[in-house]
């Protein structure tokens, strides 16, 4: 799983996603979009999880000593996923009834991908 030898932090982030995405798969859940953009944001996956519909942030971090991934998604950023998720259930009729939920995926792992933790936050914001 060498998924963070990319040198940016745009391909590092990237690759997390889809990581991230494999992962949740194979927990049962299936994919509806990934980077999903609207006016204000972006949402890294959306998914079905059941009945519910799963909008889902992805952060990788490689180390903890600054900041963990699940705390750098702070007020002003779920703000900007809810509104997004808005946006894609207003252009999206099929959704509307479907129960909705707000999931952080965090990944934290060494550079060369050997280690690689997951901790999956669901329901993480509202």
């Amino acid at each position: 799983m060498n998924f963070f030898r990319r040198h940016t932090t745009i391909t590092q982030g990237q690759a997390a996603e889809r990581y991230a995405t494999r992962w949740l798969k194979q927990q049962g859940l299936q994919l509806i979009t990934q980077n999903y953009h609207g006016r204000r944001g972006e949402i890294d996956s959306i998914m079905l999880d059941g009945n519910d519909l799963v909008f889902i942030e992805v952060r990788y971090r490689q180390a903890s000593s600054f900041s963990t991934a699940i705390a750098s998604v702070d007020r002003a950023k779920q703000q900007r996923i809810i509104h997004t998720a808005q946006q894609f259930l207003a252009s999206h009729s099929r959704y509307h009834d479907y129960p909705c939920r707000f999931d952080v995926v965090a990944l934290q792992g060494q550079a060369d991908g050997h280690t690689v933790a997951v901790d999956w936050i669901k329901d993480a914001f509202q």
